[in-house]
């Protein structure tokens, strides 16, 4: 049996856990591509060009917009975040599934794309994890450490905006423990690959 490749998308609040289980869902599947984004803000300490994200100057970004090189691209707390069209197309004909972890408005013009585009229309499939309640999500970030009082703030602002918009996703994921938010996730990319709308060839 044969079947079109899986563009799984994944979305939360910041804080909300999506970093970790994108992690765990590359793990756990040595078949499945991490779609590697661009953005302009500076490397964090341990990050690698190429591999966490392509570190992109605002002037080159710019030149890539202009271009059309981006599936999509969006402004998140003054930088500028991105997907080339090529990062996703070539693992998707390779047969590859692909994990993309992405803000709000960047699926929101993904989804939007996609109505025109039967290609990504029909391999993307999208995820949104949000804690329980925002006094949750601040009780992460002020754990987490990495943020002044007045970005937290700023996040939180944002992430009540971000958690108005769930019904634009495909899922809903409720986060509760590391272990359950990666077990249904999974459940999730199990569930897709069964679609008979993915198979492209079977032979009994």
């Amino acid at each position: 049996m044969k079947r079109s490749a899986i563009l799984l998308v994944i979305s939360a609040p910041s804080g909300g856990g999506k970093t970790t289980v994108c992690q765990q869902l590359l793990g756990a599947n040595a078949a499945m591509r991490r779609a590697v984004t661009c953005t302009t803000r500076t490397p964090r300490t341990g990050e690698k060009d190429g591999v966490d994200y392509y570190f992109l100057t605002p002037e080159t970004f710019e030149q890539n917009v202009q271009a059309g090189l981006f599936l999509e691209h969006a402004t998140v707390y003054q930088h500028r975040y991105g997907t080339l069209k090529s990062e996703v197309q070539n693992h998707l004909r390779a047969g590859r599934d692909v994990l993309l972890a992405m803000d709000v408005q960047g699926v929101a013009t993904l989804k939007q794309r996609a109505k025109a585009d039967a290609e990504l229309s029909g391999a993307l499939v999208t995820a949104f994890i949000t804690p329980l309640s925002i006094d949750v999500l601040a009780e992460r970030l002020r754990k987490r450490g990495t943020d002044s009082e007045e970005v937290r703030q700023r996040r939180l602002g944002a992430a009540k905006d971000e958690i108005a918009r769930w019904p634009i996703f495909d899922y809903l994921i409720v986060s509760s423990t590391i272990a359950e938010d990666m077990r249904r996730m999974q459940s999730i990319l199990e569930v897709e690959k069964l679609k008979s709308s993915r198979v492209t060839h079977f032979e009994a």
